[in-house]
């Protein structure tokens, strides 16, 4: 019988929690199906309740009262990488997700390293291991086995003591407010794919001239169309490399259109002339000049400054028991440098903001200006001292 999922929100309600993972597939798709939800709230002896949801399943089950429980704010949402989990259920249960703690990013914060798996963390900060039989299995295949059941509720049977653990562990260290802050931002993750901004990773399309690009970009809008509507990967509707080679070459006849490389005959067969057609509507459009602004050239003489910086950077991460990743990423430090190097207003980076301006932005400003300096201690550690004449010497 379908489950009673008014009962399940009743009871994420009444203790403030629930736990959440999902099966899905992307193999030959437009984008991930849905096969399974996995939800947890603890009875009333703190024991993992667990119940396995299947949207394929004939019979179905009302995921209205859970919508409504992902998106209460006074419920706390707990997830294990839950990156894509989110992006699929917003989609899916047309729902917004508040009150996100992510058990992945929060080991970051207790001094584990960044990106760790389920069953890694389990073992290391419970000490239990999983028997993980089923990972590379077909989802969306009817009946489940009970090997896929099984592995599907060990997914969450201990997420929420795991999330306790974790939160102990960053309430001791002072480092709980910023582990949930980092959290916040899978509030705003969406698999909805952006037209604009598929365009403009398009291979040396900024290169192209306005005319070109126009016709790229209407090249790209039919095929998300195109995918979307036939459920298939964009990849297999038209390559990117093709897809350029056709704006660029502007055919009108289906013998013009052959002479591209990277053209199935199956293409050519099923959607020459849609091509043809939205080459068309290309040329009719107005040109799209590349932008005009974006922003100084990286510099080869900036090496040694970014690995100065990340020497900073990993030593405060150390320190701080925080893992590198969460700090800051190359293109980071690059932004900045060639912000200090060149004058210009402090950069628009994660290093710079909040939390991570306080562990290190900060400083890592002044070492850029010269107004701090690295050295290696006895102990073969990085120091870090204040310049009193304002230059390295």
């Amino acid at each position: 019988m379908p489950a009673d999922t008014a009962a399940i929100a009743a009871r994420a309600r009444q203790t403030g929690r629930l736990g959440i993972d999902t099966e899905f597939m992307g193999e030959g798709r437009y984008r991930p199906l849905l096969c399974l939800v996995q939800v947890v709230t603890l009875d009333d002896d703190g024991e993992s309740d667990i119940t396995v949801l299947d949207p394929l399943d004939g019979e179905g089950f009302d995921h209205g009262p859970l919508a409504e429980v992902l998106a209460d704010p006074a419920v706390q949402i707990v997830f294990h990488a839950g990156r894509q989990d989110v992006a699929i259920l917003r989609r899916c249960w047309d729902t917004t997700i508040t009150n996100i703690f992510d058990t992945q990013i929060a080991a970051g914060f207790a001094g584990l390293r960044a990106q760790l798996g389920y069953e890694p963390l389990l073992n290391e900060i419970l000490g239990v291991r999983l028997q993980k039989s089923a990972s590379f299995t077909k989802w969306d295949a009817r009946p489940l086995s009970d090997e896929q059941v099984a592995y599907a509720r060990e997914d969450v049977l201990h997420i929420l003591q795991l999330a306790d653990e974790l939160q102990d562990r960053l309430r001791q260290m002072g480092r709980l407010e910023w582990a949930i802050q980092e959290c916040r931002f899978l509030e705003t993750i969406s698999d909805d794919r952006d037209v604009d901004a598929l365009f403009e990773r398009l291979p040396r399309v900024a290169g192209l001239d306005p005319g070109v690009r126009a016709i790229a970009r209407e090249l790209v809008a039919w095929r998300e169309e195109t995918a979307r509507e036939t459920d298939r990967p964009v990849s297999s509707v038209l390559q990117d490399a093709a897809l350029v080679e056709i704006a660029k070459r502007k055919p009108r006849t289906m013998e013009r259109l052959t002479q591209i490389r990277g053209l199935h005959e199956g293409t050519l067969r099923r959607r020459g002339k849609a091509i043809i057609d939205a080459v068309e509507r290309g040329r009719d459009l107005p040109g799209i000049p590349s932008e005009s602004e974006r922003g100084p050239a990286p510099n080869a003489d900036d090496a040694p400054l970014i690995a100065l910086g990340e020497s900073l950077v990993r030593t405060r991460a150390m320190e701080a028991e925080v893992a590198y990743e969460l700090l800051a990423a190359r293109a980071d430090l690059q932004k900045i440098v060639v912000a200090v190097r060149d004058g210009l207003p402090e950069p628009e980076v994660r290093t710079l903001e909040g939390w991570r301006r306080e562990v290190v932005g900060a400083e890592l400003l002044a070492l850029l200006r010269g107004e701090r300096s690295l050295r290696v201690g006895p102990d073969r550690r990085i120091r870090v001292s204040q310049e009193s004449n304002g230059c390295v010497s």
